[in-house]
């Protein structure tokens, strides 16, 4: 596949300052010597990792900005997946008190297998593939069937995606501001330094797709912003084993994870969390349905 080589924006150089010298008043002026930016060999994958400098030099450099990709890509069908802000496969369990406002859905595993919430948690119904589930939930087996197959195509569809100008992720995006368009990791990423802003530069119908190869990590009390029109519903986490959001994180988009999905205490999520295999756990959590 061709990949567009997305280039970090430099202004021209980057500036690097040495050898201060007396000025006519007697004080210290600083002459510039201005050397070419190095740019990357093919398409650079972020956050860039920059070369180690004498700790004697004082380096300016510009601002990063990942160039918008071209190609737009469409929105991810969820079908009747998206009818549900948790669906999981295994379980379902919570430590109070949470506020989840949506559908709650588990399959093939009994009802039974969700536990841990209180009858004012859930503002939205219950669904179980039998009558063992919690008090008030609704047996709807052939429903979570549709709803679970429908998830995988979902996911595959999200990992089948392809553009000529996909830009590569790795480790930490904490920090970085993503356009719309498709993202690619080869392995994990995490949010753990900084905070991430996706910004659909006045598009409110622009779609994000973050495809990653393993798992998903926040750290504690990171935060992800929506900015330029950008919505939650509108993005799309492809993770290729499981999610971990740390305690009192804010995470934004819908998570389809291939294995589970651990949400820690007091963590916020405007979106979905939908796990093919797995369970869901949530712990003093606030769940919204993007709307």
């Amino acid at each position: 596949m061709n990949i567009k080589n997305v280039l970090l924006t430099f202004a021209t150089a980057s500036i690097i300052f040495s050898g201060c010298k007396k000025d006519n008043n007697g004080g210290a002026s600083v002459t510039p010597v201005v050397t070419p930016a190095t740019q990357p060999v093919g398409p650079p994958t972020y956050p860039i990792t920059y070369p180690t400098i004498n700790p004697n030099t004082v380096i300016v450099i510009p601002p990063v900005v990942i160039i918008p990709q071209t190609t737009v890509q469409a929105g991810i069908n969820l079908r009747t997946a998206g009818n549900f802000v948790v669906l999981a496969g295994s379980l379902v369990s919570n430590v109070p008190a949470s506020a989840i406002t949506g559908n709650i859905g588990l399959s093939p595993a009994a009802g039974s297998g969700i536990t841990g919430f209180g009858p004012t948690e859930i503002t939205g119904t219950v669904y179980t593939v039998d009558a063992t589930g919690p008090a008030g939930s609704v047996p709807d087996a052939v429903g979570l069937t549709a709803a679970k197959g429908d998830l995988t195509t979902a996911y595959n569809e999200a990992a089948g995606r392809t553009a000529t100008d996909i830009v590569l992720l790795a480790g930490n995006i904490g920090g970085l501001t993503l356009t719309p368009g498709l993202y690619k990791s080869s392995g994990a990423l995490e949010i753990s330094s900084g905070d991430l802003t996706f910004d659909a530069r006045g598009n409110a119908n622009a779609t994000f797709i973050i495809q990653i190869a393993s798992s998903l990590n926040t750290t504690s009390g990171r935060k992800i912003f929506l900015t330029g029109g950008a919505l939650a519903k509108n993005i799309f986490w492809q993770v290729g084993t499981s999610a971990t959001l740390g305690t009192t994180s804010v995470f934004k988009g819908n998570i389809m994870a291939d294995q589970s999905i651990s949400v820690n205490s007091g963590a916020a999520v405007e979106g979905r969390l939908l796990a093919r295999i797995a369970a869901v756990t949530l712990n003093s959590n606030t769940i919204v349905r993007p709307l």
